[in-house]
């Protein structure tokens, strides 16, 4: 059975990079939101294994820890695991203090460490 993931916030070009990269490595669906509000509107109507936050959403430029947090105050959304998309490790820091799991960057997209840091919740 497919794993589901939901991507939040990524530009079309990432989100398809994204999207191709997951779809090789492991049996995802992945599912887009465009903003926070219509991210925490989806996890509450589905299931996902795992979701992704661009640090800086592409639609509106609003921070994407604001959504892990909003998560993480929700107890039905807590528990769904998180990461960030960025390539900066200070802000991986921050995403991991605020609950999420340390995430990728777009430029580690493809490498054998990323896929491993992905098997717990996609395999």
């Amino acid at each position: 059975m497919s794993k589901r993931v939901l991507s939040i916030g990524q530009c079309m070009p990432d989100q398809s990079a994204i999207s191709r990269f997951l779809k090789a490595a492991f049996d995802v669906v992945v599912d887009t939101a465009a903003t926070g509000p219509e991210a925490l509107d989806l996890l509450r109507k589905s299931t996902y294994d795992l979701v992704l936050v661009n640090r800086k959403l592409d639609v509106d430029y609003s921070d994407g820890i604001e959504i892990i947090q909003a998560m993480q105050a929700d107890p039905e959304l807590s528990p769904i695991p998180v990461m960030l998309i960025s390539n900066y490790s200070e802000y991986q820091d921050n995403a991991v203090e605020h609950g999420a799991k340390r995430g990728f960057g777009k430029d580690d997209l493809g490498r054998s460490d990323t896929v491993a840091r992905l098997q717990p919740f996609l395999a």
